[in-house]
């Protein structure tokens, strides 16, 4: 008997996967394709939670909480599993390129400072002098030295590699058709293979799929994609160093490449790139940093963002079920919560109460 089943390999399965592992609770991950194969695959790897910090509450105290625990996390899991996530803590330079976004950047920083987090701000001519390729249009930047970023493929594979280290199993190319149940209890996943998977806890990590999930379980689980497109391009010889953000983000990455992204659209599943995509980027990177027009383009994607209705992520018990746990709808900051997500996660399945700072995030504040 499987004491926890996780539907779902990305990284909110994987980070759950982990932390109970961790504690000693036995658990089994069942994902369709593979590990990172979807949406945490997809992801530009930031960890720069600051334009979601515009004030207190709730989601502030999420991402600061997994923000300050993310480093020392880093490095535990790569210790255990091997696989290197290249985290670097590179700094990022929040860009104005108006006046009215100069005012507004400004708000911000106060904001921000009245968190304690250590900012710096910075004229136009300042911001250059520190990232040569900006250009003109830039005529203010706060830095902020802790942001940073990692590879977000490696980041899951790096949380299901220590997982698997301390005695998880993963059910890879195994898709989910269906769940056994007894009462207001699940018992049991159903797999594409014929096979059942007895289970003494569900938790629920598909994504942009939960829907299906809820489904199965009888509720509506508020959950659709939401297309994000992204290209790369080759550094130049004269290196962008800093992450960069204003109308898109520009992430350097260690190798070699300058991460572009990303657009928000309703497209349902269509994970197409396309042109009119492409267009978007380029020309808002380029206005950000002119001197990259002549760099190559290595790559372009599309992932899809599990979003749900107020776009915030959906932690928690599963209403009517005794033994159900969400863990999704966490349109783009996944990973920038994947640190206390997995904590809380598994502190609640373990203990069965609902640890305060995911309080907010039941599915019962979208059932009225």
């Amino acid at each position: 008997m499987t004491t926890i089943a996780i539907i779902g390999g990305g990284v909110a399965g994987c980070t759950v996967a982990y932390h109970l592992q961790k504690a000693g609770v036995q658990v089994v991950v069942i994902e369709r394709d593979v590990v990172a194969a979807e949406a945490s695959g997809a992801a530009a790897g930031l960890l720069s939670p600051l334009g979601v910090l515009l004030g207190p509450g709730p989601l502030t105290d999420l991402l600061l909480a997994s923000w300050s625990r993310s480093p020392e996390l880093i490095r535990e899991l790569e210790a255990l599993s091997g696989v290197p996530v290249e985290y670097q803590q590179s700094g990022s330079l929040r860009l104005a390129c108006t006046e009215d976004e100069v005012g507004l950047l400004r708000e911000h920083m106060a904001a921000w400072q009245a968190m304690s987090i250590e900012v710096q701000w910075l004229t136009g001519d300042e911001a250059c002098q520190r990232e040569p390729l900006l250009g003109p249009h830039v005529l203010a930047a706060v830095y902020v030295p802790r942001e940073g970023s990692m590879k977000a493929p490696s980041m899951t594979r790096a949380y299901a590699g220590a997982a698997r280290q301390l005695g998880a199993v993963f059910y890879e190319h195994t898709e989910v058709t269906g769940l056994q149940r007894s009462g207001s209890r699940v018992t049991g996943v159903q797999t594409a293979q014929g096979e059942t998977i007895a289970c003494k806890h569900l938790v629920i990590a598909a994504g942009t799929w939960s829907a299906r999930c809820g489904e199965w379980l009888g509720f509506s689980i508020p959950v659709t994609p939401m297309r994000g497109q992204m290209l790369s391009l080759r550094q130049p010889e004269v290196p962008l160093q800093y992450v960069l953000m204003g109308d898109v983000y520009l992430i350097p990455k260690l190798d070699g490449t300058i991460s572009i992204g990303a657009t928000v659209e309703q497209t349902g599943f269509d994970k197409q790139v396309t042109a009119g995509g492409m267009s978007t980027l380029l020309t808002r990177a380029l206005k950000l940093a002119p001197a990259l027009e002549r760099a190559s383009i290595v790559k372009t994607w599309a992932g899809l963002r599990p979003w749900s209705l107020d776009s915030h992520p959906i932690l928690g018990k599963a209403p009517d079920w005794e033994n159900v746990t969400l863990v999704t709808g966490h349109c783009g900051i996944g990973f920038e919560v994947s640190a206390i997500t997995g904590q809380s996660i598994a502190e609640l399945i373990m203990t069965g109460k609902m640890p305060q700072i995911i309080r907010a995030f039941g599915i019962e504040r979208f059932r009225g």
